[in-house]
């Protein structure tokens, strides 16, 4: 429960939610619960949040959105002043460069009170240095920031378009202009912090129902996953101040024909926080996706197991060709993976609900003997996935050169936590050390995933080999007796 005093305000925080939340009543369409409250959540870590103030009831409006409120490059000016299809750049860039216009036009902005509540330092691996993204060393999260990619393609997508409009994009005055290595800088630094509010605030916008058309649907009627991404993304403000909860999700957004609507899911008791929900994502997507880490998420974490350690288990070499016919037969078939992610295992779960069918198939391609692949290859089909002591040897090994990439085992990672968590008790995190600590519960859901496997093969090893004994005694008993008759 959120504490329902009023917060102090020596910084002005409050005072900026309170101006955002006036400015926002102000709109044209915009209805607003007056049960709720923007507060500072900072205390816990939470930055800003919305409480309720009385009870609300379950299918109850908490706030509605018109759409022509929601930041998209639809809504920006910009596209009425600039002299080219920024649709050509796709949701993220367009929205990108749409709010980079924006932030530049300062108090001109038509949603300057919003940007005042936004964040503009995250604690995403995106902003980490090198040094601090050490502590993620064996996270396959350490290969999905693309910080390099990115700055390529806003290189290349959204620098030549503020460089070739500077009326429209002037540069702070201390720089002159975007140009040189200064320029290329900052506005580097500033499309980094748009892409990243966008990453963790934005919301795919979906169409009016009366704008749908059929082509945009997949066979089954639902978008395809491309289809999907494809979305126009927008900034909807007060839903993106909502924190999220696994445990505690108590409100979902609604998207009608001229509204965005966030709706209470259930009784939501004075004093409590509102709060939405990403959905089922590991904990290093949490940081990696939002810049934080919180143990409710823990059940939905993953670990990836790289292609690298699953041929490194097999005894593969670059230069064995069988190998490579291997790889390449699975490659060619569309059925090779860079890395196999494997979620937390639940108590009732099976080896075959546990560990993706791909990585199955891997498994038993690697264990094929040269005739047996090329008799797999002439039926352009993969072997029938099926676990045996061959690949059950194999994923061991695997998982064990996977462990070895970490710096820290899993013992010593416990300790670490158990001493910051002990310090964070007494007094608020600096930044390292809170970046050290996200790190450190990433590492240990890792690893708990990957020590829960292992005991699981040994386990199956152990019966196989037990069921193989048994066979064989009873073979060898049956033989003796025909030999006795």
């Amino acid at each position: 429960m959120i504490p329902t005093a009023q917060f102090v305000d020596g910084d002005g925080f409050q005072s900026q939610s309170d101006a955002f939340v006036q400015w926002l009543v102000q709109r044209p369409g915009v209805r607003l619960n007056p049960k709720i409250r923007v507060v500072d959540l900072r205390f816990r870590d939470a930055g800003r949040g919305v409480v309720a103030q009385t009870d609300i009831l379950e299918g109850e409006e908490l706030f509605s959105i018109p759409r022509d409120l929601i930041l998209t490059m639809q809504n920006s000016n910009l596209r009425n002043l600039i002299g080219q299809d920024l649709d050509q750049l796709g949701p993220w860039f367009s929205l990108i460069v749409v709010m980079i216009y924006e932030y530049l036009l300062g108090e001109k902005s038509a949603w300057a009170p919003y940007f005042q509540v936004l964040p503009t330092t995250f604690d995403t691996p995106m902003f980490w240095s090198d040094s601090e993204l050490i502590e993620l060393q064996g996270s396959a999260v350490v290969g999905k920031i693309g910080k390099q990619g990115a700055e390529e393609s806003i290189l290349e997508m959204v620098a030549p378009v503020v460089r070739g409009n500077p009326t429209l994009f002037p540069p702070p005055a201390s720089l002159g202009s975007f140009d040189g290595p200064a320029g290329t800088a900052a506005l580097l630094h500033i499309a980094h912090v748009m892409g990243s509010l966008i990453m963790a605030y934005a919301f795919d916008i979906e169409k009016p129902e009366d704008e749908e058309g059929d082509e945009g649907d997949g066979e089954d009627g639902y978008m395809t996953d491309e289809e999907e991404e494809q979305l126009p993304k927008g900034m909807v403000p007060l839903a993106d101040l909502l924190n999220a909860n696994a445990d505690q999700n108590n409100a979902r957004l609604f998207q009608e024909d001229d509204f965005l609507v966030m709706k209470a899911i259930k009784l939501i008791r004075a004093g409590d926080e509102i709060f939405n929900d990403y959905g089922e994502i590991p904990r290093s997507d949490l940081l990696r996706r939002y810049g934080y880490v919180t143990d409710n998420y823990s059940p939905f974490d993953v670990v990836e197991i790289s292609l690298d350690a699953i041929c490194e288990a097999a005894g593969l070499q670059n230069a064995d060709t069988v190998s490579q016919s291997a790889l390449q037969f699975l490659e060619d078939l569309e059925l090779l993976d860079d890395g196999y992610a494997i979620a937390r295992p639940s108590s009732g779960d099976s080896l075959e609900d546990i560990i993706p069918a791909e990585l199955v198939i891997l498994l038993k391609t690697l264990s094929l003997s040269p005739e047996q692949l090329q008799q797999q290859r002439s039926k352009n089909k993969p072997p029938k996935p099926s676990f045996g002591p061959q690949e059950v040897a194999i994923l061991q090994k695997a998982i064990l050169i996977q462990q070895t990439k970490y710096s820290t085992s899993l013992f010593q990672d416990q300790e670490l936590l158990a001493q910051l968590n002990q310090l964070s008790a007494s007094a608020p995190l600096d930044i390292p050390t809170r970046r050290r600590r996200m790190a450190i519960q990433v590492r240990i859901g890792e690893k708990e995933i990957l020590q829960e496997l292992s005991a699981r093969l040994h386990l199956t090893n152990r019966d196989s080999s037990l069921k193989r004994s048994a066979d064989g005694d009873h073979h060898d008993s049956r033989h003796t007796k025909t030999q006795r008759t």
